[in-house]
């Protein structure tokens, strides 16, 4: 299982926030899928083997692509915590 301190690692890359719950949680979530990747490589050589992005195959699952209307840049920097002028201002790299 993965270490308390290997967790907070991945959670500070991706800037969340556990609480001790949530780390333990996250710890066997984690742990179990890297057991996966590694019975995965137990399987030896994969070469020829078509890689799949869904067990069943499915067919016109998407939408079509179409043109509508889109919101005005107004509208979606209302709900922005901190807008800039015609965009969203986000904290430098390093900064909460």
């Amino acid at each position: 299982m993965l270490s308390s301190d290997q967790v907070l690692h991945v959670a500070r890359l991706a800037r969340l926030e556990l609480t001790d719950e949530e780390v333990t949680r996250m710890g066997l979530e984690l742990s179990n899928v890297l057991d996966h990747i590694e019975k995965i490589g137990e399987l030896g050589e994969l070469e020829g083997v078509v890689p799949t992005s869904h067990v069943v195959e499915l067919e016109n699952v998407l939408r079509e692509d179409s043109p509508h209307q889109s919101l005005s840049p107004g509208v979606v920097l209302a709900s922005a915590p901190d807008p800039a002028p015609g965009g969203f201002r986000v904290p430098s790299p390093g900064t909460s």
